[in-house]
């Protein structure tokens, strides 16, 4: 179980750190073309890729895990909203955060014996 939460939590990092940070400081021309039919300004693309890649590392590093998912939830609940508002196709694009949260927060849940004591999943009973 932890090896399998540590495998899908690595490569939810390597995701957000090949797919949504590296694009914003390597590439900053594909970011922008991406981002401004959602209505984001290019301005902007360098401080999202900051706390992206700010919430990543403290995902990555044990001790700060959950700090790090918390924030990247939120970093993904405004790219729900950011494509909601945009009118972007609900399976592929608007929903995408929610499934990147589920491994996410599934790899974490999986690798950490003391988010599972306090988020238990229950077999049977109430």
């Amino acid at each position: 179980m932890v090896w399998t939460g540590r495998v899908l939590s690595g490569l939810f990092i390597l995701f957000m750190l090949g797919a949504s940070v590296a694009p914003k400081f390597l590439m900053p021309e594909i970011a922008q073309d991406a981002s401004r039919p959602i209505g984001i300004a290019d301005a902007r693309i360098p401080m999202i890729g900051a706390i992206e890649l700010i919430g990543t590392l403290l995902y990555a590093w044990r001790r700060t895990s959950l700090l790090g998912a918390v924030a990247l939830t939120a970093v993904l609940g405004g790219a729900i909203a950011t494509h909601m508002n945009a009118g972007s196709p609900l399976f592929s694009h608007t929903l995408f955060g929610v499934y990147l949260g589920l491994v996410m927060w599934g790899g974490l849940w999986l690798r950490d014996p003391a988010l599972r004591g306090l988020l238990p999943l229950r077999r049977g009973g109430v």
